[in-house]
């Protein structure tokens, strides 16, 4: 695991993992308080859902970059073999497979936790 977040370069994949604690740690204190149904809890629930979205684009420009800097490497190089350009195609997209995972988890604890706050007003 250590070996794909080094591929994926260490200052995107750690971004993207702050941006994993930060909403983590949101949908915990919003699950948590949720049971008293207060009704500022829509604004926590999208913070969740935007910090999915923000690590999504964070890990598509992370692989942007990525394959900036891999193209102008191949440039230099010239002639390059088509499994070293796959391999660097494969590196490349880990940063948006990271982010796509948080988003897609985003998206289920906003789900989750809306139907639980919806389900807990309509029984108040």
């Amino acid at each position: 695991m250590m070996n794909l977040f080094e591929m994926g370069g260490t200052l995107f994949m750690s971004l993207l993992t702050l941006a994993l604690i930060g909403m983590l740690t949101t949908a915990f204190f919003t699950g948590i308080r949720s049971v008293k149904a207060v009704p500022s809890k829509s604004g926590q629930l999208r913070l969740i859902k935007e910090v999915g979205l923000f690590a999504l684009i964070l890990g598509i420009l992370g692989q942007f970059i990525g394959l900036y800097a891999a193209f102008e490497a191949i440039e230099i190089a010239g002639d390059v073999p088509p499994t070293l350009l796959a391999a660097g195609l494969k590196v490349s997209s880990i940063t948006t497979i990271y982010g796509l995972l948080i988003y897609l988890l985003s998206l289920l604890i906003y789900f989750g936790l809306n139907w639980k706050i919806n389900r807990a007003e309509t029984v108040i």
